[in-house]
């Protein structure tokens, strides 16, 4: 982001946003290229609001206003390169959109927003006496890579990711592969936040139509492919025979090595990357046959199960290996084949109808999807859709007719298997856990078959040929080769192809001759606006660029590094600068229960600020809530309650709802982001009330106990009285338990707890739901309780009631990874 004139150096120490008059015409101006076409800006330039007295912009067009911004300081630039295939015509050129990819790797290496999350060197992490399998330099092929290395080397790790998207949304719309990198010297937590910026676009490879025959087309595409990502990459991989001098964040220059790591990519793309086979063959091949004898060299190379691409761009790029740099796709290979497959074993075994009934009577929670409409009738789902199906299957088709236990304990082995890759770290016990849920797919996968549930277009299917069930066999060896899965996964690069990849080509003219050079400006204009904006920042309060070693707090926040550097070097002004909203952090300011690993937030002002015990009593239905408080009081107070607050003349405030925030069962220092627990009196929509259930573990024990959550309050004192801490220290919870039925073990085709509601019968002969009286800080966790629905559901339940009328649940183990691992290893 340095000053290489001279002259605008002078300048701009005395206005850091020359050559705009001021930060505010910078705002208007970045507003305006990022959101019109040149076209559009001289339009708005020309309007009658700037020939009155009103000022107006210091740029008087488009031109003016582009050509200030190409002067800015800027990063590694875009360029374009036209390709041409001997006998291969194409209608409109094969323009390469590209950055020079080791100028990327140096611009990432280098950036000091990433300073605190930097790793250089591999290292062993053990837990116990078992290695831990985590980030890249933890894994194996680190080590094996920095061993062949000069000493004092240090392995800059790329990793790629790419899928073909459409970029122009005109009719025949062009079609292109974007190419995004990072680098593994970047902790995972933060390269798998989209808005990061740890990713960067650094191509667009063209998908032309060649004037040849059908057959050929894909073949000439993966040539083109692979002759692009030659270009794109070719200083990348000297540096990786010889070292590149690199400045780390601190300005540390480094002996640098470049290898290709990792590619990220779901099943036809990490085809056209590995070619198929192996180099050796397509050598052999090649001496035999002119690889642009295109019919003869496809008809010889499908025979011997070879893509037809005769150059892969990985031949000469030293320790690239298919083997090892495509691991497993989490998004593509995990969740896709759900929906594509044990999705529709689903509808076929349960049927459509009860299916859908099922999932619209789950009780709604806030943050989690609510599919209102059933789940048959959606012909287009995301990756993200098929997970939230996948967080509730199990409990929902558990007891269906036709679900035989069988059917469903593979479905619930191939889930287990799912959450346990996605962990983003690994011991060699949690990989034998899931090798293990694998093998009890296959060993109970029969039962899908003898179900009837394979189906195609020509009826039952008796096999399970499926490509992407035997790559899940490759799993345990990628995580020990390269850590774990979770960090490769498409999630980000599906994210950055709609945030990055199509907007900067809907701002184009659309005329075909100079399309390709717009495209080209725009995307530079974009890079060299988002430096100018934290350059000017950082200028305006004479912070240096190159950022201190900041010590990190015991515990952080996920949050964008952007931010989170800006709060360290210019902490008031942290609002100036625009990023993705931070995780708040409630172990900052709020309640914390008692070990710590749970804070908890309710609002200052409360949903009703006085309520006497009997109006509370009637509001929310709970007939022996005194009774509770009572009991509370006597045990709190060890048999002297207070005087200064009784049930008979106190008045209470109560919440709707209190936020929930845990700490990552997998990275301790990693603060998650809150959940919200719902505590709803009834009302016409609910007419029982809308109540979430948590985990609670009261502090003379330590058992765990199920309860949901129907009120949160807290006693107010009158004027000039204080409480006692038990009833001012945090809000109160009226509980409601739930009481354990059975064990997984009890069903082992389920393997989730079951529990069932209380009752308690009074003098009078009147059954009710007993509650209790438990501090804020008791709850551990959110949890999913999903009705036990049996062989048909009863149509009487619906959202609106499901956690009311049943009498018996699932604890859900699956309703996300955080919950799933700790009752996988705790409570299994």
């Amino acid at each position: 982001m340095e000053d290489h004139d001279p002259d605008q150096k002078r300048r701009r120490a005395i206005n850091p946003s020359y050559p705009f008059v001021d930060q505010a015409e910078w705002q208007l101006a970045e507003f305006i290229v990022q959101r019109l076409t040149k076209t559009d800006i001289n339009k708005f330039l020309k309007l009658d609001w700037f020939k009155t007295s009103r000022s107006r912009p210091s740029f008087k067009s488009a031109d003016q206003l582009f050509g200030w911004i190409d002067v800015l300081p800027s990063g590694p630039q875009w360029q374009s390169t036209t390709f041409e295939f001997i006998d291969y015509t194409t209608a409109r050129p094969m323009e390469l959109i590209w950055r020079d990819g080791l100028e990327v790797v140096k611009d990432l290496f280098a950036n000091p927003i990433f300073s605190n999350h930097m790793m250089y060197d591999p290292h062993l992490v053990m837990t116990g006496s078992e290695r831990e399998y985590g980030e890249f330099f933890t894994s194996e092929r680190a080590f094996t890579i920095q061993n062949d290395l000069p000493e004092g080397a240090t392995i800059v790790p790329i990793i790629l990711a790419s899928d073909k998207t459409p970029v122009t949304r005109m009719t025949g719309g062009l079609e292109m592969h974007p190419i995004f990198l990072t680098i593994g010297n970047i902790q995972s937590e933060v390269r798998m936040k989209a808005t990061a910026h740890a990713w960067r676009c650094i191509a667009f490879i063209p998908i032309p139509k060649f004037d040849a025959h059908a057959d050929y087309q894909t073949l000439l595409h993966a040539r083109l492919f692979h002759k692009c990502m030659d270009t794109i990459f070719a200083r990348c991989k000297v540096a990786t025979k010889i070292g590149e001098y690199m400045a780390d964040p601190m300005g540390y220059i480094r002996h640098c090595f470049t290898p290709l790591v990792a590619y990220t990519a779901d099943l036809p793309e990490a085809q056209l990357v590995a070619c198929q086979h192996t180099l050796t063959l397509i050598y052999d091949l090649s001496k035999r046959i002119d690889p642009w004898s295109v019919p003869r060299f496809q008809v010889e190379a499908k025979s011997l199960m070879l893509s037809g691409v005769h150059q892969p761009f990985w031949r000469d790029w030293r320790f690239a290996d298919p083997g090892y740099m495509l691991p497993g796709e989490l998004l593509h290979t995990c969740h896709k084949f759900f929906g594509d497959h044990a999705l529709k074993w689903c509808k076929e075994v349960v049927g459509e109808e009860e299916l859908d009934a099922r999932y619209k009577a789950h009780h709604k929670r806030v943050g989690t999807r609510h599919f209102g409409s059933g789940v048959s009738h959606i012909s287009q789902m995301t990756c993200r859709e098929h997970r939230d199906i996948e967080r509730t299957m199990i409990a929902t088709i558990a007891g269906a007719t036709n679900a035989t236990p069988d059917f469903v304990h593979a479905i619930r082995a191939l889930t287990e298997f799912f959450y346990q890759a996605q962990s983003p770290v690994h011991t060699d016990s949690s990989i034998a856990s899931m090798v293990q849920s694998l093998d009890e797919f296959h060993r109970l996968k029969q039962g899908i078959l003898d179900a009837g549930a394979r189906r195609g277009k020509r009826g039952t299917i008796d096999n399970f040929l499926i490509p992407k069930l035997e790559l899940f066999h490759s799993f345990a060896g990628s995580i020990r080769a390269l850590g774990g899965l979770i960090q490769y996964s498409a999630d980000v690069s599906e994210r950055l192809l709609i945030t990055h990849c199509k907007f900067p080509f809907e701002r184009t003219s659309r005329q075909a001759k100079s399309f390709t050079l717009q495209v080209v400006q725009i995307l530079n204009r974009d890079e060299t606006m988002q430096r100018f904006n934290l350059y000017t920042l950082l200028q305006t309060h004479g912070a240096p660029l190159v950022n201190a070693i900041a010590a990190e707090d015991d515990i952080v926040a996920e949050t964008d590094p952007t931010l989170a550097w800006i709060a360290r070097t210019l902490p008031s002004q942290q609002k100036r600068f625009h990023g993705p909203r931070p995780v708040r952090n409630h172990f900052i300011t709020g309640l914390l229960s008692a070990e710590a690993t749970a804070a908890f937030h309710v609002t200052v002002a409360p949903d009703r600020k006085s309520f006497t015990v009997p109006d509370l009593q009637y509001t929310y239905a709970l007939p022996d809530f005194a009774v509770a408080l009572t009991e509370y009081i006597s045990k709190s107070s060890q048999g002297a309650p207070t005087t200064s607050w009784t049930c008979r003349g106190g008045s209470v405030r109560t919440w709707n709802k209190f936020r929930i925030q845990l700490l990552s069962n997998f990275q301790s220092r990693v603060v998650m982001p809150s959940q919200i627990v719902q505590s709803y009196p009834p009302s016409e929509a609910f007419p029982f009330g809308n109540c979430d259930a948590v985990l609670v573990q009261l502090t003379e024990s330590n058992d765990v106990y199920i309860a949901q959550v129907r009120c949160v309050f807290q006693p107010t004192a009158k004027k000039g009285r204080t409480l006692p801490r038990y009833l001012e220290a945090a809000p109160l919870l009226y509980v409601q338990y739930f009481q354990i039925k059975a064990t997984p073990a009890d069903e082992p085709s389920v393997g989730m707890y079951r529990v069932k509601r209380i009752f308690h019968q009074d003098e009078t002969g009147r059954i009710f739901r007993p509650g209790s009286i438990i501090p804020l800080t008791a709850v551990t966790c959110a949890v999913e309780l999903v009705p036990v629905y049996g062989s048909k559901m009863n149509r009487t339940i619906t959202a609106a009631n499901s956690l009311e009328v049943c009498d018996d649940y699932y604890l859900n183990k699956f309703s996300d990874k955080e919950v799933f691992h700790t009752m996988h290893t705790d409570l299994m």
